[in-house]
């Protein structure tokens, strides 16, 4: 008996050991493998490194609609850390847009849009020299400004915003790429704007010159009264109670509104009361916030160039064709809304504007001058919808004509 188990261990050793000398070749091959594999991996990790360091990546961002679920790449390089904002913002890069969410201009319509944007570049250019406002001074209108682009450097692009010209939308994609999540945007109640200028500090004049030398920048304009007209029901008729536009509303009402107004005159300012303190302040040199003065001082484009100038009235051919030329078709989709002249744009400013006399007209045509030359806009129509002057005639004028009241008007 004890020969047999003798018998059965050396049995049951000598297939352990061809087991394992079997097993043996395998295993080598695979841990070769493995570290082949690993060798492999760290190189094409270090070219891959290598081939970025070589290029200006543009981070992918997604925006598609509403979808609140996104998560974007911070951009902006912000001078001072801002920790109020940072839970807010997500470094992690997602996916490029897919190719079904994809909106894009055809060739034809690209070289038409490249074609309208030499046009605007030309009228630019001409009338900045005609008018003289390419020289530098030290006067406003002469004074190069960069105090008010938006420079993304990690997208090369540049922008001026201009108040009250798609000026939210843009706000909005700006943020988007700046690194702020849409779900965060859409619940906000914080400034659009603020929330900008925590990830896009202030630029000098030399910050800015060096930024373009890569960059492509653009500015949107819009027709001077019709940005003017949005400005004033925006910030006036809709003002947000204790706001500053609301307490400047009522300061207007208290110097402008003229005795005799009934009981059911508005709360705010009307139209005409705002327009005479307008030109009350233009007149006076005081300064004009930023939604209602004019683009040129604003962005001085006769003194900073623009690579691409787009307007309000053709906003959407414009949107795309600028993300076509800057790279981001697969990155960002805007929003899009009619930007075009509907029924009832053209109603309110016939509504407002019938409301003035033609010597305000004059007024304002005075302020927004260049903004009307420099981007190419007609003020011819609304003199035809504007009151005639009215002269107020002296007391004893008015007795002698056999006027009951001491303050008639007559009409010139």
């Amino acid at each position: 008996m004890r020969l047999n188990k003798t018998y059965w261990r050396a049995i049951r050793r000598y297939i352990l050991v061809f087991t394992a000398i079997a097993f043996l070749p395998l295993a080598l091959i695979y841990l070769v493998r493995n570290e082949q594999m690993y060798k492999l991996k760290g190189y094409e990790a270090i070219k891959v490194k290598e081939h970025f360091a070589e290029q200006t990546f543009r981070y992918p961002v997604m925006l598609l609609g509403k979808n609140k679920d996104l998560t974007i790449a911070a951009t902006g390089n912000s001078k001072k850390k801002h920790s109020k904002y940072d839970k807010y913002i997500n470094e992690t890069h997602i996916p490029l847009i897919p190719d079904e969410a994809i909106q894009s201009l055809s060739e034809s319509d690209m070289l038409k849009v490249e074609k309208r944007m030499e046009r605007r570049r030309k009228v630019l250019l001409d009338k900045c020299s005609e008018l003289g406002l390419d020289v530098v001074g030290t006067d406003p209108w002469h004074k190069p400004n960069p105090w008010e682009f938006l420079v993304n450097k990690k997208y090369h692009i540049i922008w001026c915003n201009v108040f009250k010209a798609a000026s939210s939308s843009w706000m909005f994609n700006f943020n988007i790429l700046a690194g702020y999540s849409p779900e965060f945007l859409h619940k906000t109640k914080e400034i659009f704007l603020h929330l900008a200028r925590v990830r896009y500090p202030r630029v000098t004049l030399d910050e800015l010159k060096q930024a373009q030398n890569d960059s492509i920048t653009f500015i949107i304009a819009r027709h001077p009264f019709e940005r003017l007209l949005s400005a004033y029901r925006d910030k006036f008729m809709f003002a947000v109670p204790h706001s500053f536009h609301d307490k400047l509303g009522r300061k207007i009402i208290r110097t402008y509104r003229r005795k005799g107004f009934d009981n059911h005159a508005p709360k705010h300012p009307t139209f005409p009361e705002f327009i005479r303190w307008l030109l009350d302040q233009v007149k006076q040199g005081n300064y004009l916030d930023m939604h209602f003065v004019a683009s040129t001082r604003f962005c001085t484009p006769c003194l900073i160039n623009f690579d691409i100038i787009m307007k309000f009235e053709t906003l959407e051919e414009d949107q795309l064709y600028l993300i076509e030329k800057t790279g981001l078709k697969r990155v960002i989709a805007p929003e899009w809304r009619n930007m075009g002249k509907g029924k009832n744009t053209l109603e309110l400013l016939l509504q407002f504007f019938s409301q003035l006399t033609r010597r305000e007209l004059d007024g304002l045509y005075d302020y927004y001058r260049y903004d009307f030359e420099l981007f190419d806009y007609s003020v011819a129509s609304y003199y035809n919808i504007a009151k005639p002057n009215e002269i107020k005639i002296p007391e004893a004028a008015a007795v002698a004509l056999g006027k009951v009241s001491t303050s008639a008007k007559v009409k010139a």
